[in-house]
């Protein structure tokens, strides 16, 4: 079979950038992305920038069309988010049969998460992330829930028969037991009023909804002449309806005297800008296991696309699949653990 991506050669990516005005030397430098197709492309004028070329059948024009405008109003409000730069009028373009995007190149390192100044830092322009995500909901984009992380990708995995039979009914079990777990300590429905809050009394906001470490890039003080320092917020490609704590958790890491420690500077620079609903913290185990889940179903349906068994030669085999089982076993008894506080 062959995959769509595999008709994306170099000469598409640069004709692809040519038809928004922009003349590329030649040199293209693919960077770390499974999802999308992402490269560093040098211009003739000795500038750079960086082409995002979208998964064809993810997202709809709609739906990406969401995650530009979120970008720009970020940008808007002064927040370091690196979003699509408008070209011809627009920052969603077609070529080839693929939409793409084209973004300033920008440098940095991972962020010292054992920096309780980084974090605080990080955790002041979430809250303004947040306080623009508030303004309006998505439309077209979907919520982060119960549904659409935890039991629409479990059934589709048994439906498909990825889970090997040897396996299969004890995951199948472990995982249905954390998906009434979720189901019985939260309400992850997505389903909210005008006012933005569901029925749990969590209000759901636009989020970055990936902030991983990978997704923050950090530019020294004696490093940023134009960008600025600090933290450079990139790829909204997952932003989503969802509980602002869903921005946090993934910045998370240690023993629980660790993790407490690092969310505590966060929430500190958080609540400088905005008020943190300290409800939501019950919600980070929950969101981690919701993730897991996902990640697996996630893996199998892109199984087609050459880049992930060279990437995930692990994925899919029984003592993979033992591995999900344990994990979610834990997860089933954090969280029975009483939550976080800060």
């Amino acid at each position: 079979m062959t995959h769509a991506f595999e008709s994306l050669t170099p000469d598409l990516v640069l004709d692809a950038l040519d038809s928004v005005g922009l003349r590329g030397d030649g040199r293209l430098t693919a960077l770390s992305s499974y999802e999308n197709r992402v490269y560093q492309v040098q211009l003739e004028d000795a500038s750079a920038v960086v082409a995002k070329f979208y998964r064809p059948g993810r997202w709809s024009d709609a739906q990406i069309q969401e995650e530009h405008d979120f970008s720009a109003e970020l940008m808007a409000a002064e927040i370091p988010v690196i979003g699509p730069t408008q070209l011809l009028g627009a920052s969603l373009h077609r070529f080839g049969g693929f939409a793409f995007s084209v973004s300033p190149r920008r440098g940095g390192r991972a962020p010292e998460l054992d920096d309780g100044e980084v974090l605080e830092w990080i955790g002041r322009f979430l809250a303004r992330i947040h306080t623009v995500g508030a303004q309006r909901p998505f439309v077209h984009r979907p919520a982060l829930d119960l549904e659409t992380f935890g039991i629409e990708p479990m059934q589709w995995l048994l439906e498909h028969d990825r889970v090997p039979l040897d396996v299969q009914s004890v995951w199948t079990r472990t995982c249905q037991n954390a998906i009434d777990s979720i189901a019985a300590c939260t309400t992850l429905t997505g389903a909210s009023g005008p006012n933005g809050i569901n029925s749990s009394g969590i209000r759901l906001l636009r989020l970055h909804g990936d902030c991983h470490p990978g997704n923050i890039l950090w530019t020294p003080a004696d490093a940023a002449p134009t960008a600025g320092p600090g933290p450079h917020f990139v790829d909204l490609d997952d932003a989503r309806m969802g509980p602002a704590v869903q921005d946090f958790w993934m910045l998370l890491s240690g023993d629980r005297q660790q993790r407490t420690r690092q969310l505590g500077a966060l929430v500190d620079g958080y609540e400088q800008f905005r008020e943190f609903n300290r409800d939501e913290l019950a919600l980070i185990e929950p969101l981690r296991t919701l993730r897991l889940i996902h990640y697996s179903a996630w893996l199998a349906r892109r199984w087609s696309d050459p880049t992930f068994p060279v990437n995930f030669p692990w994925f899919g085999s029984s003592d993979y699949w033992q591995g999900q089982v344990q994990m979610l076993e834990e997860q089933c008894e954090a969280m029975q653990e009483d939550p976080l506080i800060v």
